[in-house]
This record gives C-alpha cells, sequence and structure tokens, in this order.
C-alpha cells in the first residue's frame, strides 16, 4: 500500500489523478477500473450498498491492480474512521465538513501521535496482523490521504477557517449538493454554482491545498481540469455502465 499511496501522491501533485465513485460490492468491477488506468477508486459507504467487511475485498481488489482506494465514510465518527483504515483503506473521504472544528476531529481521529490520537490496534489488516513493524505501522498510516467534502452553504461560510487545518490532502467540493445549499439544485452547470467553485478554487490555490471534484461528462471533467481541479472523480461505476450499455443497445437496435 505504501507504494501505491506515494504514487498517487505524486500524480496528485503533478498533473492530477483520475478515478471513480463505486457502488459495487463485486471486487471484479474495481479491478475493471483499475485496468482500465484509473488512479483510484472512491468505495462509497456513504450512499452505496457495502459494509465494512465487504469493503475490505474491495481494497484488496483495487490493490492488485495497483490503484488507490479511497473510502467515502458515511460520517466523521471515529469508530467509522478507524475502521475503513484498519482495514486497509489508503485515504479516507469524508462528507459534509462544515467547520474547522469538524475538520479537526476528522485529523485526530485518523492520524495516530503525534498528530492525532486514533485508536491503536496493530492486530488489523492495515498493519498486516501485525506482522509489520509496529513503528513502521504507526508512521506508514499518518501518510495516508485525508480528502474532506464541502458541499452546503454552512462549510462555504467557514471555509477560511477551514482551509487552515493542517493535514488536508485535498478539499473535495461536491457540486450537486452545492447546488442544492443554493437553491438551485442539480443545475451544476449554472453560472452561479460554477462562480461558488471558482471561488473555492482560489481560496484554496492561495492556500497550496488541491481541489477536488465531482463531474459526470467527460466536457466537465477537461474543463475543471484546466481550471485547477487536480483530484477528479469522474461519475459513478453503475451509471457508466447504464450509459455504455444504453449506446450499445440503441446502435444494435437501430442497425438495420
Amino acid at each position: 500500500m505504501k507504494d501505491i499511496i506515494n504514487k498517487f501522491k505524486e500524480k496528485l501533485n503533478g498533473d492530477g489523478v483520475v478515478g471513480v465513485f463505486s457502488k459495487t460490492c463485486d471486487p471484479g468491477l474495481i479491478e475493471v477500473i483499475g485496468y482500465a488506468g484509473a488512479d483510484y477508486v472512491i468505495i462509497d459507504l456513504e450512499h452505496g450498498p457495502n459494509s465494512v467487511e465487504s469493503v475490505q475485498n474491495l481494497i484488496r481488489a483495487a490493490q492488485i491492480v495497483g490503484i488507490m482506494p479511497i473510502v467515502r465514510v458515511k460520517e466523521s465518527c471515529a469508530s467509522v474512521m478507524g475502521e475503513v483504515l484498519d482495514i486497509g483503506a489508503g485515504g479516507i473521504q469524508v462528507p459534509q465538513i462544515t467547520s474547522r472544528a469538524e475538520a479537526e476531529a476528522v485529523m485526530k481521529r485518523t492520524k495516530f501521535a503525534p498528530m492525532g490520537e486514533r485508536g491503536v490496534c496493530r492486530f488489523v489488516r492495515a498493519a498486516k496482523y501485525s506482522s509489520k513493524d509496529r513503528f513502521e505501522y504507526f508512521k506508514d498510516e499518518n501518510e495516508k490521504v485525508t480528502i474532506l467534502q464541502i458541499e452546503g452553504q454552512e462549510g462555504i461560510n467557514n471555509i477560511d477557517d477551514i482551509l487552515t487545518v493542517e493535514g488536508i490532502d485535498v478539499l473535495f467540493i461536491g457540486p450537486y449538493d452545492l447546488s442544492q445549499s443554493l437553491g438551485i439544485p442539480g443545475e451544476i452547470d449554472n453560472p452561479i454554482v460554477e462562480e461558488k467553485m471558482l471561488e473555492i478554487i482560489e481560496m484554496c490555490r492561495e492556500k497550496n491545498i488541491t481541489v477536488g471534484t465531482f463531474v459526470d461528462t467527460q466536457e466537465n471533467a477537461i474543463k475543471w481540469k484546466r481550471l485547477g481541479v487536480k483530484y477528479i472523480s469522474y461519475s459513478v461505476d453503475m451509471g457508466i455502465f447504464y450509459e455504455a450499455m444504453t449506446d450499445i443497445v440503441k446502435k444494435v437496435i437501430n442497425t438495420k
């Protein structure tokens, strides 16, 4: 995992990375995402059907194909975040961050001392079930990636304070929740939403913090990448499969 994390960080700080949200329970689909050339996969516990138990095998699949396994948790609960890190997630993505206090709490709960106060157990998968040197384990775990999502108006109002928290690897803008907070749900291409996103990107640039966002069209992926977004999360595996299958069916039906 250490090599995967280092490779991911190098690309993240360079030209950027491209990945996909995943709502599958099948490790085979995670492998396909890796073979297709993605840099990472976000295994979704917030809006997906998985449990911590099933996520273990999805993380294993990501490691087999050499892509970064990031887990989006449901909430910033210490036990939930600790569980996914213990089973080997290379990074953690936390939704609905609204304040500096919440951001600080995430850092404390996901890092070992002296950076934080994460619960310690060296008999977990991330520590190779105690076969890994304990001190190397603690050090490597503190190198894992932390991604904070800013989605609602409260988080936007407090973004200056949030960006002062040390250790944020990526600030992720959720465009759909952002559009809802601005009173125009689903209108992610509305100039009002885009203007707010550009403001956040500029604020992060000033603080030297990497920005991420969700896109569901290739045009938007290219647009936001050119505007400085380096963590591009392209759509959802189920949606991508649906679009591909729909296109195939239409072409076959329309062929005389």
